[in-house]
């Protein structure tokens, strides 16, 4: 049912095949971040026509909107939103901290939904409940955000309170045709990621996701992080980084082996009128784009850039209308799996380095 397999390595970098009954997967894989069931402005066959076959949900969002029982009387995730690729499903820890007034201890999240006003209880258990109702083909554990990254009794209190949800997620998990993989928590320190790794060992997952990153510590540390944690998570089980995935970030982080990214920040940004393009980034909006009658990108393919111009996109945005949104998200997203098949291209070619720097030469050189 579920199966992952190294298919071709570039000295760390690493092309894989991630099998599920939504298919196969090829990693590195970048995954659209769809909270609510929707991949903001895009359809789901627009994203999976594309060459995005993974879209991550959010299982906190989805259950107070618009709950477990609609999507389980539609059949499930995929047949509720029309997906046919692979669904992930994070648990909403992140954004269930985040809440104004969100307590938490031992057991689990106590907090009001903002919309409504009722008060809910998220316990380990009822997350991995709530996640097999929505019937995704991977799950992940609730885990601990810390809130800072450099306090450490804030970093030991993550790691001691993920790690024992881990163990209540993975006694709860009941479905074969859904599969579990843990969070690994320790921010900057690497002797608490170390020991988060080892002790989610013991309880045994198939993947793990590297969380706790990019709030607020410096890029280097989180190099660091991610070379020391990918080193240490076992050859066969999947590395995915959680919540990063612009382009430079990407292509660094496939270096040190990482196999599934997932960021909002490519649609996030297209939405402001930021250009995903293969010689850096830009602002559609500019003046200087009032008279450019080219593509957004001269290497790209995506329709957009077949139809459009940017004196058109820039148009559209400086009218406030939404079609400038929509058609922007629909390029950076295309970009991102043009990038993603370029780096499995270039580590089955034993290329990675050449493609890695010269990638880097280009999209940075505005920065």
């Amino acid at each position: 049912m579920f199966s992952f397999i190294v298919n071709k390595k570039d000295n760390r970098a690493r092309v894989c095949s991630f099998v599920s009954l939504h298919g196969i997967v090829e990693t590195p894989c970048f995954m659209p971040v769809a909270t609510s069931a929707s991949v903001k402005l895009l359809t789901s066959e627009e994203v999976f026509s594309m060459g995005l076959k993974a879209i991550i949900l959010n299982a906190y969002h989805l259950y107070i909107k618009p709950g477990t029982k609609i999507i389980i009387d539609s059949g499930g995730i995929h047949n509720f939103m029309k997906w046919n690729g692979l669904a992930l499903t994070d648990s909403g820890g992140f954004q269930m901290f985040s809440l104004p007034g969100s307590q938490e201890n031992e057991e689990g999240i106590s907090l009001r939904v903002p919309e409504t006003g009722a008060q809910h209880y998220f316990t380990p258990e009822k997350m991995i409940e709530i996640e097999e109702k929505i019937g995704a083909d991977v799950m992940m554990c609730l885990d601990y955000c810390p809130k800072i990254w450099d306090n450490l009794q804030e970093l030991k209190i993550s790691v001691q309170r993920t790690v024992d949800w881990a163990k209540k997620c993975k006694s709860a998990h009941s479905t074969e045709n859904q599969q579990l993989w843990g969070i690994i928590q320790g921010g900057i320190d690497i002797s608490l990621r170390q020991q988060c790794i080892e002790r989610l060992e013991e309880i045994e997952f198939p993947g793990y996701g590297i969380g706790g990153l990019s709030i607020g510590e410096p890029w280097s540390k989180t190099l660091e992080i991610i070379d020391l944690v990918s080193k240490s998570i076992p050859e066969n089980k999947v590395r995915y980084l959680m919540g990063m995935g612009m382009p430079d970030q990407v292509v660094e982080a496939c270096e040190m082996g990482i196999d599934f990214f997932d960021c909002a920040m490519p649609t996030r940004i297209a939405r402001n009128g930021t250009t995903l393009g293969w010689n850096g980034k830009f602002n559609i909006k500019a003046a200087a784009c009032k008279d450019e009658n080219g593509p957004l990108d001269p290497e790209c393919n995506c329709f957009v850039c077949k139809t459009y111009s940017r004196a058109y996109l820039r148009h559209l945005f400086n009218a406030h209308e939404m079609l400038g949104m929509r058609l922007n998200s629909y390029h950076n997203l295309y970009f991102m799996s043009e990038l993603m098949k370029k780096i499995r291209s270039s580590i089955k070619q034993g290329k990675f380095q050449e493609f890695k720097k010269d990638f880097l030469n280009k999209y940075q050189q505005k920065e």
